[in-house]
């Protein structure tokens, strides 16, 4: 069976992190980078970085941008290695931009890695979610924020909007955030190339939680968690969604499961990424260092923003 990259690259961060070590007591900001891969290896070596560009808790919000914009990672990444490049670029276009790390819960064997977050109870995330946007809304003095989720943090958004304060079903107009946007997100499940399918005919998918973490379980398509996510449908109302899926995603898969319909008082506007550019070959963890894809969050923020350009990228991390 062929196992996919994402598999081996955290299986790798695993290894290297245990012989890492990091003198660093306070988050710094790390370089900007322009594929997964080294960022990847630079969240490895250097513990608890802020991607350029985000979490300055002074910055306040313009008119021209007047939400400021948190970006939520995806499972087992972190939120360096998974923003080390939209991050500086959404800086660039004056936004306030903040990112965090969350489901870091020591419970799995996946925890024996620093670097690596995001794998634990989604449920239990949601509310780290949620008192950080608090934070990010008390320093910016902003009513609303905006969300980017990659893979799991796209998922993730959509249970704080839905559990735990992010959205105010009764009156919209009290809501936290405005818009959400995701990228490669798990929103009605994923087999994992397969995997996950297999492991659950086998009856041995919950036997995974130990070592690869809740979060993992929770995202296969046929999870107790992806049925209560969508029972009432994919949107609460006065939220605005873009969804943008690559056809090559091999995480997320099949990749047409990322994509949403609009229930009352919401949008959805699902995008593939090789619509218009096939050349742009980004898989699930490239997806986010795509110029194509950034470009099109820009757009999805504020669609004064410039087309989204297209630009050959292989699917390689």
């Amino acid at each position: 069976m062929h196992i996919p990259r994402y598999v081996t690259a955290v299986c790798a961060a695993a290894a290297a992190t245990v012989l890492a070590t990091s003198t660093s007591a306070a988050a710094t900001t790390g370089p900007q980078q322009d594929n997964f891969l080294p960022a990847l290896a630079h969240s490895i070596l250097h513990l608890d970085i802020d991607p350029p560009g985000a979490n300055d808790w002074t910055c306040r919000p313009s008119a021209t941008h007047p939400r400021p914009v948190v970006l939520v990672h995806g499972t087992y990444e972190n939120r360096y290695n998974n923003w080390a490049r939209m991050s500086p670029e959404l800086k660039a276009q004056g936004y306030c931009v903040y990112a965090l790390d969350y489901g870091d819960t020591d419970d799995a064997g996946a925890g024996i890695a620093p670097a690596v977050k995001g794998y634990g109870d989604i449920k239990k995330s949601s509310k780290e979610l949620a008192a950080f946007v608090d934070k990010v809304r008390a320093a910016s003095g902003s009513g609303q924020v905006d969300l980017v989720g990659h893979s799991q943090g796209g998922t993730l958004a959509r249970w704080y909007l839905k559990a735990d304060g992010g959205a105010n079903t009764a009156d919209p107009s009290k809501n936290k955030v405005k818009k959400v946007v995701q990228l490669a997100a798990t929103n009605h499940g994923t087999t994992l190339s397969g995997i996950e399918t297999l492991a659950d005919k086998l009856h041995i998918l919950q036997l995974g939680e130990k070592t690869f973490g809740k979060a993992s379980i929770q995202q296969y398509e046929k999870s107790d968690f992806i049925k209560e996510l969508n029972a009432d449908g994919d949107t609460v109302p006065g939220v605005d969604y873009t969804v943008i899926g690559t056809k090559y995603d091999e995480i997320s898969t099949p990749w047409q499961n990322t994509f949403m319909t609009a229930g009352p008082g919401a949008t959805v506007q699902n995008i593939t990424l090789q619509q218009g550019c096939f050349v742009d070959l980004s898989a699930h963890l490239s997806l986010s260092y795509s110029p194509r894809a950034i470009g099109l969050v820009k757009r999805a923020l504020d669609p004064s923003a410039l087309t989204a350009p297209c630009v050959p990228r292989a699917p390689a991390l």
